[in-house]
């Protein structure tokens, strides 16, 4: 063979090589609109991946349900129709109980406790207990916002919201304040949250000050109340079976780029958070603080860890993280 014909066939070799790894194609899903940080920086996270593996990975971000309801895109996982996802601990929680104990009202001070509780052990011990039980992967979390309550009458205290008609997504955590308060709850699907508060079929709801925002909520509702009563956060979880393929190398691309980007939304959605309380004030709408004490002495007395499958143990060590 000669010299000419050895080149051109290295040429050839390496660009086959590539154009297989270049076929390997991932898709990422969420529920999340375009709009939000969750997905701009988990488009960032795509195109990072690519790089840092020098196109071996083409991943796809598809936001806005493209691919399911939170339902179906955990279930993806196992069936192979996505490789990663953006979740919420509650979901993760219907394979693994004790992880959805993050859900427990008032169980995390701040976004800053959250982020600390990340770095512990007992994130450690929950993530590694929900991965053994599914095989799937937690490999980053992101601060999604704390769950302010809106809605059509005055709310001051927890006793306020005695019989109010709220929507609530049909996770026993979420249940757990307006329940406790004794609201009347309903399981409302979340694409029709806006139209149930314009017409009446309910007279509040429960979300972050950014989901308010992004779904325009405020525009049907009158009072912003400053309850706090989950900080809330997503899961980026890889599926198990992608984890296993990857080289230790691979993993901590993945790990590194998912934890950076997760970062990055966390510092967004907090930055966002602040400045919204004057954005709401300033479109007219009566924002109120409440004493989360008496609503968390509430939640306390009337709600057991255990009737969720929780464990009290996990609760006090998140508690003790500083």
């Amino acid at each position: 063979m000669t010299m000419l014909k050895k080149t051109l066939f290295a040429v050839i070799a390496s660009t086959l090589a590539f154009s297989v790894h270049a076929q390997t194609k991932l898709k990422w899903a969420h529920v999340y609109e375009t709009s939000e940080p969750f997905h701009k920086w988990s488009v960032w996270a795509a195109d990072e991946i690519g790089k840092r593996t020098n196109g071996k990975y083409k991943v796809d971000v598809f936001p806005a349900s493209q691919l399911g309801k939170e339902n179906d895109i955990n279930q993806g996982l196992a069936l192979g129709t996505v490789d990663i996802i953006i979740s919420g601990s509650s979901f993760a929680s219907k394979s693994y109980p004790p992880i959805g104990v993050t859900y427990y009202p008032y169980v995390f001070r701040d976004a800053d406790h959250l982020i600390k509780y990340t770095l512990s052990d007992v994130y450690r011990d929950l993530t590694k207990g929900y991965e053994d039980k599914t095989g799937n992967k937690i490999i980053a979390t992101t601060y999604y916002g704390a769950r302010q309550t809106t809605s059509n009458r005055p709310i001051a205290k927890c006793a306020d919201m005695k019989g109010l008609k709220i929507r609530v997504p049909d996770v026993p955590a979420y249940l757990a304040m307006p329940r406790a308060c004794g609201a009347n709850t309903s399981p409302i699907a979340f694409a029709e949250v806006y139209l149930a508060l314009q017409n009446g079929t309910v007279e509040a709801q429960e979300n972050p000050l950014t989901t308010i925002e992004a779904k325009k909520f405020y525009e049907v509702q009158k009072n912003i109340v400053l309850t706090a009563h989950i900080v809330d956060h997503l899961n980026t979880v890889i599926a198990g079976k992608l984890w296993k393929q990857l080289s230790e190398d691979e993993k901590k691309v993945f790990s590194d780029v998912t934890r950076e980007a997760a970062q990055r939304a966390s510092t967004d959605v907090v930055t966002r958070e602040k400045e919204l309380v004057d954005v709401f004030k300033q479109k007219g709408l009566s924002v109120t603080e409440v004493n989360r004490d008496e609503f968390r002495d509430t939640v306390l007395k009337n709600v057991k860890f255990e009737d969720f499958g929780y464990r009290k143990s996990d609760w006090e060590r998140i508690q003790a993280v500083k």
